[in-house]
């Protein structure tokens, strides 16, 4: 089945080569869906919580989104890193434009277009051709983000009581990730699930470095929570600086559940029910429904915005080289 998939992927990308127009075409309109689609959630929610946000404090809204953006950029690090112990050296700012450029790719039905973008792009601009090696290194980037989020919101449960909260599942699913990120189990199963892009052999991680970037997602999943506790404070609500660590897990949680559920675009409706649950262990229905639609709305906003500045930073590099290239001749 694989085989046949591959050989099917081949013919197409044959395809499109022989016929430019036709991909520039079919580029174009995917990100005209891409970006309509955004529209459409962006829209949708403004319309739930305009409302509540006619008093909102614009001071705190302002410092929730620039901790969500914040959240974003320091993310792409522990990618980075990844792919330079597998040999792999990117520049921040090539790093910076494959992430955003992939970025709304997410709210596609499905689970493969984010990586599959982003390994796409990553091969455009710093021309990484090393596909397998790439697509490991996001599979393991999304197994210690998992990871790392299970551990903050299970940590944070000591300051925040009475959470109903599926806790056996998601610890389960945090051992699963942790299993399957285990040199043994990993590098067979990598090679596996890889081996349609050609991949032959992928080594795991050095165990510190993996310790290390653990560590560092559990920091971003606090930059998180940080943004999600300005967002409380802009409705009103005032949970204390000590549940940061709970609202991370909360964010955590939420995308845990966002990315299990394929078949809704960017989990649409599957991260706000599960965050909504969640927040009631420190606030009130009011302000927790609030939150979760100035989350979904201020994700979304950073997400085209940045995705929009990858863009024309990837042209501006393009017009660049062929300019540099031009003068060379």
């Amino acid at each position: 089945m694989a085989a046949q998939i591959l050989r099917r992927a081949r013919a197409a990308v044959r395809f499109m080569r022989a016929h430019p127009h036709l991909s520039k075409t079919l580029q174009t309109v995917l990100v005209a869906a891409i970006l309509a689609v955004c529209a459409w959630a962006v829209r949708g929610q403004w319309a739930k919580a305009g409302p509540r946000l006619a008093h909102a404090q614009p001071g705190f809204l302002l410092l929730s989104l620039a901790a969500v953006a914040a959240y974003y950029l320091v993310f792409i690090l522990g990618w980075i890193r990844m792919l330079g112990a597998w040999g792999i050296e990117i520049s921040y700012r090539v790093g910076l434009q494959a992430e955003m450029v992939s970025m709304l790719a997410k709210y596609l039905p499905g689970g493969v277009w984010t990586p599959a973008a982003r390994a796409l792009a990553l091969r455009r601009r710093a021309g990484v051709t090393d596909t397998p090696t790439v697509l490991a290194s996001i599979l393991v980037e999304a197994g210690l983000s998992a990871i790392s989020g299970v551990i903050v919101f299970v940590i944070s449960l000591a300051w925040v009581r009475g959470v109903d909260a599926p806790l056996f599942p998601l610890v389960g699913f945090g051992v699963l990730c942790g299993v399957a990120l285990h040199p043994r189990i990993f590098q067979p199963l990598a090679q596996r699930l890889l081996k349609p892009f050609g991949a032959e052999s992928i080594e795991p991680l050095p165990f510190p470095l993996t310790l290390l970037l653990l560590v560092f997602y559990c920091g971003t999943w606090l930059i998180s929570g940080l943004a999600v506790y300005f967002m409380l404070r802009s409705v009103g609500a005032d949970p204390g600086l000590a549940t940061i660590p709970f609202l991370g897990g909360t964010s955590a949680v939420g995308a845990i559940v966002a990315v299990l559920a394929v078949f809704s675009p960017s989990g649409l409706g599957a991260r706000e029910a599960s965050m909504y649950g969640l927040l009631l262990a420190v606030t009130t229905a009011g302000p927790a429904l609030s939150v979760t639609l100035v989350n979904r709305l201020e994700i979304t906003l950073v997400e085209l915005a940045l995705f929009g500045a990858g863009v024309v930073g990837w042209r501006v590099s393009r017009q660049r080289d062929g300019f540099s290239r031009a003068q060379q001749s």
